[in-house]
């Protein structure tokens, strides 16, 4: 049986970090309880990661992909084995998302081009009349590209309400706060202002996560839709959260031990 609880999900990150002796951590545990809503219960996945009826979940914030590989899994995409080999000599699984990984749609390494991929997708299968939905995990460090605002000015145009963009403001990039790097704010002014239907919740709070797709699944509205989701660098494990060197740091035995009593393991 899945297991989507954010806790669990952590728990499978850090194991992938500590195995690998790899980085970024903290980027993946701002997107947990999103990625838990969406593949725990929102995004319809078909028969499995191929199948060409499926909602499309593009991860544009490439270096928090652990947190996919954690959904991934939970849904048996992926074995213990994998886990466990992450990093390593043979693995199939990157440090950042790429396309040729069953089950993510997009190399998103280099960021701000990942949102271009997933309004590609979302203007397709409006071409094609399909049903389905295409949801984008953006982070704020990588909206000081200028490449994001130009897809939402493109998404806007074509009113691709098929679109869900969740922008994950953590308040962190890889050289420190998005306020000192380049202040955006406010995403929720901004994204309306660019005429998308917008909503902005606390990210750590699935109640708010379900809520805020079930908005957006009933909407009639012809914008594509935004979802501002506040969350915390590193959440979940005390001496990561709002602390950036983590970004850079790796798991020792004593920290790995300390995280996952923190975790409850």
């Amino acid at each position: 049986m899945s297991n989507f609880a954010p806790s669990n999900l952590r728990k499978t990150v850090l194991d992938m970090a500590y195995y690998g002796s790899t980085v970024h951590v903290p980027c993946a545990f701002s997107i947990i309880e999103m990625v838990s809503v969406l593949y725990g219960k929102t995004l319809n996945l078909g028969k499995s990661y191929d199948d060409p009826n499926r909602d499309f979940m593009v991860l544009s914030k490439g270096h928090g992909v652990m947190a996919l590989y954690a959904c991934f899994k939970e849904l048996g995409w992926l074995q213990d084995s994998d886990i466990k080999n992450y990093f390593k000599d043979g693995t199939k699984l990157k440090g950042l998302s790429d396309c040729h990984v069953p089950g993510l749609e997009a190399t998103s390494g280099s960021l701000g081009h990942g949102l271009s991929v997933a309004v590609g997708l979302a203007l397709g299968l409006k071409f094609k009349k399909s049903s389905q939905k295409v949801f984008c995990i953006v982070g704020d460090g990588e909206s000081n590209e200028g490449t994001i605002w130009e897809a939402l000015l493109f998404a806007s145009h074509w009113q691709l309400d098929n679109l869900v963009v969740i922008f994950d403001c953590n308040g962190y990039q890889a050289m420190g706060t998005t306020d000192e790097v380049m202040n955006l704010h406010s995403f929720a002014a901004k994204t309306k202002a660019f005429n998308f239907e917008t909503l902005e919740i606390n990210g750590h709070s699935e109640k708010e996560l379900s809520e805020a797709f079930e908005t957006f699944a009933k909407s009639t509205s012809k914008q594509p839709k935004a979802l501002v989701a506040n969350t915390i660098k590193g959440y979940g494990v005390s001496f990561m959260e709002k602390n950036n060197t983590w970004h850079y740091t790796r798991l020792s035995n004593e920290t790995y031990a300390q995280a996952l009593k923190e975790l409850g393991y």
